[in-house]
């Protein structure tokens, strides 16, 4: 199974926490708590999913080679594929235009093959 936008994984949202009033106000402390409570039970599900024995394999984003973001922004050991290299030799720069479907990953500077 990968994981895509259709499964719970990249729906989770951070909640919008209620604003806290001005004074100690127990239905305040109580709303808070249950907001809190349902978005870690979600989050502890997923986390089940992805424990010891599951098939779920992130997907990694697809660009071709001059719509990858930068390496540098995207920082050192960031992760993602390109459907147009020109090579397939691991550890070399990755160039575009050519028909190699190739996994890439940042060393911080560019976007090596591998």
């Amino acid at each position: 199974m990968l994981v895509t936008t259709e499964y719970e994984l990249n729906r989770v949202t951070a909640p919008n926490l209620p604003r806290a009033p001005a004074q100690y106000n127990a239905q305040y402390h109580e709303q808070l708590n249950n907001v809190m409570r349902l978005y870690l039970n979600r989050l502890d599900n997923i986390l089940g999913q992805l424990g010891s024995g599951s098939s779920l394999i992130p997907a990694l984003t697809v660009y071709t080679v001059a719509t990858l973001p930068s390496a540098v922004t995207s920082g050192m050991s960031a992760r993602s594929f390109v459907s147009d290299a020109t090579a397939t030799t691991f550890a070399s720069t990755v160039a575009g235009g050519g028909a190699n479907k190739v996994p890439v990953y940042s060393d911080g500077t560019n976007w090596k093959i591998g």
